[in-house]
């Protein structure tokens, strides 16, 4: 019985170091880079990178990615909200994962990197290592550390750093702002949003390499890039695995949000002509620009202050949606405002002013969609000013 048992032991043990030692890579095998094509909501409309192994010989064709939700993270949207999210490395079964881009109908381009047998292995060593689960997870940045920028950092550690990246044919450089709105619809709810939420730090000009941010640029950059300064090429072999089928249908205008703000902006200006008509104030439509403006302007400094977001920073929408508006709701309640708040509305026809300076000159672009907003902002604040100024009292 106790042979028996030491025989088991030895059996069980032989397995485990069986597993825990990494394959080694035969000569016949290959890795690439995967580059999938934009989906049809706002997470997956800048695509997605990740390498894949193949190896017949050792019967492996795994893909691993950066990028994967940690939903079980505890307090998960409240550290999705701070910039404080911990992504993780997967790995999933090739044919999984072309099944599933497949039936979502997204794009997939493969470029087989050009590397001998000993950068392979430690390549796959990396991957292999970065997935076990003490070091799985890292922190995510969308311009600096994502699912595309993994991958260009990984082959480069692989090569010791000595990979030469060259401009593609066409290339432009631009700001970090432009290169998302390329793939996104500027008159669509999630360009607005991003919009309003990233602040003046992304409207600098993104370097050369940080171009590589987005997905398609890292197959573009890796397509003309060298492994060295001998000028031998990164990728040696390109090939498309599966091709759109169905163009992404155009967002309808009428829910758009230039559509959507433009009615809320002629409403606006509509009450503003009654109220100026009549002598008299619709104080329910200050009381609801004044709560929503300063609401919005509270969100985007906890985003600049409260967070590790770098893309939220210097954020100049604060110049309508001023925070301060929701401080001085009350004053809209009073039979008689203050003489100091007819001096705040005029400061904040001054702070439109700012703005329109700040994106004629270049320092910030702001959303289209915005426009109609802010022009009937401008005329209820000098129609306030008026009103206060020629019909009312005021108290010291």
């Amino acid at each position: 019985m106790r042979k028996k048992l030491h025989l088991l032991f030895y059996f069980l043990l032989i397995i485990k170091l069986g597993h825990t030692q990494e394959k080694k890579l035969s000569p016949h095998s290959e890795i690439s880079v995967l580059t999938v094509g934009p989906g049809t909501s706002l997470n997956d409309a800048f695509g997605h990178s990740a390498f894949r192994i193949r190896d017949r010989q050792n019967r492996i064709d795994v893909v691993y990615g950066y990028g994967e939700y940690d939903f079980g993270a505890p307090y998960f949207y409240l550290k999705f909200a701070q910039g404080k999210l911990h992504y993780l490395i997967s790995k999933t079964d090739f044919t999984r994962f072309y099944q599933i881009y497949n039936y979502y109908d997204r794009s997939i381009k493969e470029q087989v990197l050009n590397l001998s047998l000993a950068e392979k292995q430690k390549l796959y060593d990396y991957l292999v290592t970065n997935y076990k689960p003490e070091n799985r997870r890292y922190l995510y940045d969308f311009f600096f550390d994502n699912c595309a920028t993994k991958i260009k950092d990984v082959t480069n550690i692989t090569l010791n750093d000595g990979i030469v990246f060259k401009k593609p044919k066409d290339f432009k450089d631009t700001t970090f702002r432009t290169l998302i709105q390329n793939n996104l619809n500027k008159n669509s709810w999630g360009s607005l949003g991003i919009d309003i939420a990233l602040g003046s730090v992304i409207d600098r000009q993104a370097s050369t390499e940080d171009h590589m941010f987005l997905p398609e640029n890292i197959h573009r950059f890796f397509s003309v890039a060298t492994k060295n300064k001998k000028g031998d090429l990164l990728v040696k072999q390109s090939q498309t695995l599966y091709s759109k089928k169905n163009t992404i249908a155009a967002n309808n205008f009428i829910f758009s949000p230039l559509s959507i703000l433009s009615l809320v902006g002629l409403g606006i200006l509509f009450i503003t002509y009654k109220d100026y008509k009549r002598n008299a104030q619709s104080k329910w439509l200050d009381i609801c620009l004044f709560s929503i403006t300063g609401s919005i302007g509270i969100l985007l400094l906890l985003l600049w202050f409260a967070t590790n977001h770098t893309g939220t920073h210097q954020n100049y929408n604060l110049l309508w949606a001023f925070a301060i508006n929701i401080l001085v709701v009350g004053q809209f309640f009073k039979k008689n405002v203050n003489q100091w708040f007819i001096k705040y509305i005029k400061l904040l026809i001054i702070l439109l002013c700012l703005l329109t300076l700040h994106w004629i000159i270049g320092v910030q672009v702001f959303a289209i969609g915005l426009i109609p907003l802010l022009l009937a902002l401008a005329v209820r604040y000098l129609f306030l000013v008026f009103y206060y100024n020629n019909h009312h009292s005021t108290a010291p």
